[in-house]
């Protein structure tokens, strides 16, 4: 988020969560335990692919009196094409009355890509993943691991946090932390820190279903207070059985006709 100010910066942070347990190495390797998580992260991020779903965002910025003075709202679900090409619909795009701030590029690909953080196999080797302890989560017993980047390309964006890891599924069920990258010189962009919570869908995968934000960005010419809401519903899978014609009703080949009366 940009405040019309300067200076080279890189944003980072730095927490532990103080429910965290230090530990002593788990029963199984540390490093299987990161090799497993990123296998299953890998198969995820390819299932997010094959479902539709809905993706709401709300932002607020906070006055000197720490009172709501604007905001910026997106609905927009995420659907197959006619040729099941994956694209965009904007659903609800009321004007933005943000007044102090303004979103940035670095802001979208946040949204789009650093939030619901997924590290896959192939941007596995980008990071520094060092185990932490464990951590019940929801009734879940979880591996915490912290996650930075090892160095930083021009115009990518990066996660640095934490993350939740399921004992028994080995899957991401939390992340916490926010977007990092180089930015230009005598640039003031400033990122909030976040917490995206995940849930099984389909008894298989934990997707990402809502995150929160609510921090000062510490701009040179002043403090901003921001909050933000991202929910991911109606997660729908499309598989390559099942036709759409918009306009029309669903179609599932795969469905016997009902016999006639």
């Amino acid at each position: 988020m940009y405040l019309r100010a300067g200076a080279l910066a890189l944003s980072s942070i730095f927490f532990v969560s103080p429910a965290v347990h230090a530990a002593d190495e788990p029963a199984v390797p540390v490093n299987t335990i990161i090799q497993k998580f990123v296998e299953n992260e890998t198969a995820f991020a390819k299932a997010r692919e094959d479902y539709t779903y809905r993706q709401s965002v709300k932002m607020t910025e906070y006055n000197e009196g720490n009172r709501p003075a604007g905001k910026w709202e997106l609905v927009q679900d995420v659907i197959f094409g006619p040729n099941k090409q994956r694209s965009e619909r904007v659903v609800y795009a009321p004007v933005a009355t943000l007044d102090r701030i303004s979103l940035t590029p670095q802001d979208e690909q946040d949204l789009r890509d650093v939030q619901p953080f997924v590290m896959t196999n192939e941007t596995r080797a980008e990071y520094d993943v060092d185990y932490l302890g464990t951590e019940l989560i929801d009734e879940i017993d979880c591996y915490v691991f912290s996650i930075k980047p090892k160095d930083m390309e021009k115009g990518k964006r990066y996660f640095q946090g934490q993350a939740w890891v399921d004992q028994q599924d080995l899957q991401v069920v939390k992340t916490y932390g926010k977007g990092v990258g180089l930015l230009k010189k005598n640039e003031d962009n400033q990122f909030p820190a976040f917490e995206t919570y995940r849930q099984k869908i389909d008894d298989k995968y934990w997707f990402p279903v809502y995150t929160r934000a609510d921090d000062t960005l510490h701009f040179r010419n002043g403090d901003i207070r921001v909050t933000m809401v991202i929910k991911y519903e109606d997660y729908k899978r499309f598989g390559a059985d099942v036709g759409i014609t918009f306009g029309d009703e669903i179609i599932d080949d795969t469905v016997p006709a009902p016999p006639e009366q």
